[in-house]
């Protein structure tokens, strides 16, 4: 007995197809609390309620059941009782994916599964379920659709002390009011769990896998890297539910801003290479100007509608969408600046900032502008929520300048095309306040002035192959370039001053010896003092008594490495 063959028939109430049951009839003989349908030589476990409307000689199957096991309305099935056996079958955890049922209503609420846990258990208290299983559950007025991942299930001869050989894992298990219930994220969806009774979600590190942070080609800037990492990206580092907890905010936007050739743009695209994130968008400044009303507008929307996608459907779980600006000071000038009625700028601006840190606010975007002209950009740009990291990208120092150097040699000296008495060190001393787009022009001169050697000077221009084998770039090749070729933009003319004291200074008397040890002791001062970094000396004296030929002494013999000469026709 309890062998049944029934007509599979549709749930009579929406009420009932929300029980997770098959439903009879109350006069429905044999059957008890638990049956397996059989369809095509499958097993599938369901818990019985009864109920009148349905017909004797039927069962009733809700949509998600009749999905999950295949099941046809109209046609016959073989019902059978189904008995747990309750020392090995009952669920200790159970862990279900969860989406939204309909895609219409998705929001971004936050759902605390500790609550939606009870919920479930006081629901589906006591009934069957099978790993693969569909349902649909009515949580906060919410319908979700419920798909069981895994089922681990409880052994009572453990409580007395025999050995357990069995997995726990089980394809079945019956839910009982103290099972614990874990919810998981479906793929792609955008319900946004809180709360304990959730999966851990597996957290991608947003940082490449082969990144290297030695050899990402950025020489002189190790402490604003790390700044900027820890600024930028600590944060993003860490599980979106510790983000969450502490209720931090990443940070939105750097600003990196420095003479030409200092290496914004170079850090820029390294940070965008560094993160395991999609391409990041680059866009120059004047691009995004357009003749007609509104475009430019739309331009700067268009940069952010698949990150203001993605965060609507993932939530926290939103990858990095990093966007970059150069010459951002092109279209995020002081509003109110610009002459003319239009406004185009101004509206840039305003769009840009209500993007960043509007109303909706992102938080899967990075935005990094690059500027010489710090001072030409909107205050309201540069507090904090929108471009807050603001990050001086200067000339390198010493050391910086042995790094990249080191750099752009690297190639020669593994290809030993580098001659032996190239020394890195004595040519990061000799260039002072250069730049590093000024440091790779000084390779290229000396790269050119090497091949030059090897040019046969005829009738036609032509490659001496016997000689080009031995090429090697010398040390008498880069002194070349440096006293010809490559200047430094902020570096010192030694023509300038030079000319001044083209016949040496002579001292005469107390007069020039005073000035010139009083130039010395200011110029230890400048050095030497954190209290006066500025200070400021006045020469006075009738035409042509030797100011300016003095003056030029005292900066030659600082050995500052910026000296500019101003002066009526300079």
């Amino acid at each position: 007995m309890g062998t049944r063959t029934l007509k599979a028939v549709r749930c009579p109430t929406e009420e009932l197809s929300l029980t997770n049951c098959v439903v009879i009839n109350e006069k429905e003989p044999n059957l008890e609390q638990h049956v397996a349908v059989y369809n095509n030589k499958h097993e599938f476990v369901f818990t019985v309620r009864m109920h009148h409307e349905v017909s004797i000689g039927s069962i009733a199957f809700s949509l998600p059941q009749r999905k999950w096991a295949g099941i046809v309305l109209g046609d016959d099935f073989k019902v059978t009782n189904y008995k747990f056996d309750k020392s090995k079958s009952c669920i200790s955890n159970m862990t279900v994916e969860i989406d939204f049922l309909q895609k219409k209503l998705v929001d971004s609420n936050p759902y605390d599964t500790d609550k939606m846990a009870r919920e479930f258990l006081q629901l589906f208290n006591n009934q069957a379920f099978t790993v693969g299983q569909q349902l649909v559950f009515s949580f906060s007025e919410k319908l979700f659709n419920i798909v069981v991942k895994d089922i681990e299930t409880m052994d009572a001869s453990i409580l007395k002390g025999k050995p357990v050989c069995d997995d726990f894992r089980k394809k079945v298990g019956l839910l009982l009011p103290n099972s614990q219930v874990i919810f998981e994220k479906s793929d792609n969806s955008a319900v946004l769990l809180t709360g304990k009774s959730k999966t851990r979600e597996a957290r991608q590190s947003i940082i490449s896998p082969d990144w290297n942070f030695e050899k990402m080609g950025i020489g002189g800037l190790d402490k604003e890297f790390s700044d900027i990492f820890r600024r930028a990206f600590a944060s993003r580092v860490f599980p979106p539910d510790i983000v969450e907890q502490m209720g931090c905010k990443h940070v939105k936007g750097i600003l990196l801003y420095g003479p030409p050739g200092c290496g914004k743009t170079l850090m820029a695209r390294q940070i965008g290479k560094m993160l395991k994130a999609r391409e990041p968008k680059i866009v120059n400044g004047p691009e995004i100007l357009n003749k007609y009303v509104g475009e430019s507008e739309a331009n700067i929307r268009k940069l952010f509608a698949d990150a203001e996608e993605e965060q609507k459907r993932l939530g926290a779980n939103s990858g990095v969408h990093i966007i970059i600006f150069d010459e951002i000071d092109a279209i995020c000038k002081q509003r109110g600046s610009m002459a003319g009625s239009t406004g185009v700028h101004d509206t840039v601006v305003n769009q840009l900032l209500s993007k960043i840190d509007g109303v909706e606010q992102l938080n899967n975007i990075l935005v990094i502008g690059m500027t010489n002209r710090p001072d030409l950009i909107d205050e309201a740009l540069l507090r904090p929520g929108r471009l807050e990291v603001k990050m001086e990208i200067g000339l390198p120092d010493e050391k910086g300048r042995i790094q990249i150097l080191n750099i752009h040699t690297a190639k020669m000296r593994q290809h030993s095309l580098l001659a032996g008495d190239v020394d890195i060190k004595e040519l990061a001393v000799e260039t002072k306040n250069y730049s590093g787009a000024e440091l790779e022009g000084l390779v290229r001169a000396a790269q050119s002035t090497a091949m030059n050697r090897h040019i046969k000077a005829s009738n036609t221009v032509e490659v001496d192959i016997q000689t080009a084998e031995k090429l090697q770039v010398s040390r008498l090749d880069f002194m070349a370039s440096l006293n010809n070729d490559i200047k430094p933009a902020f570096g010192t003319n030694q023509e300038d001053y030079a000319s001044y004291i083209m016949n040496g200074i002579i001292r005469w008397g107390d007069p020039v010896s005073v000035v010139l040890e009083d130039g010395e002791l200011l110029v230890q001062q400048t050095k030497n003092s954190d209290r006066t970094p500025l200070v400021s000396v006045l020469l006075e004296g009738p035409p042509g008594s030797g100011k300016t030929a003095l003056a030029a002494k005292i900066a030659e013999d600082s050995q500052f490495p910026f000296i500019k000469i101003c002066s009526p026709d300079k």
